[in-house]
């Protein structure tokens, strides 16, 4: 999230941060828990959108759009 939310660029939306509220977003888009979504960011090491949903995909064992 930027320090002003009034500034909203394409590079925050690519990523997901430890809020509640991006965590269950996420997880909901995916049809997997938020635990999921956060352990994803925890085995990556990253907070990139595409990152974690390809993580996610992987450990499925199925094609996610």
């Amino acid at each position: 999230m930027p320090d002003n939310p009034k500034k909203r660029g394409g590079r925050d939306r690519k990523k997901v941060s430890n809020q509640d509220h991006e965590l269950h977003y996420m997880a909901q888009e995916l049809g997997v828990s938020w635990q999921q979504v956060a352990g994803a960011k925890r085995a990556t090491g990253s907070n990139n959108r595409n990152t974690l949903k390809a993580y996610i995909r992987k450990k499925q064992g199925k094609g996610l759009r």
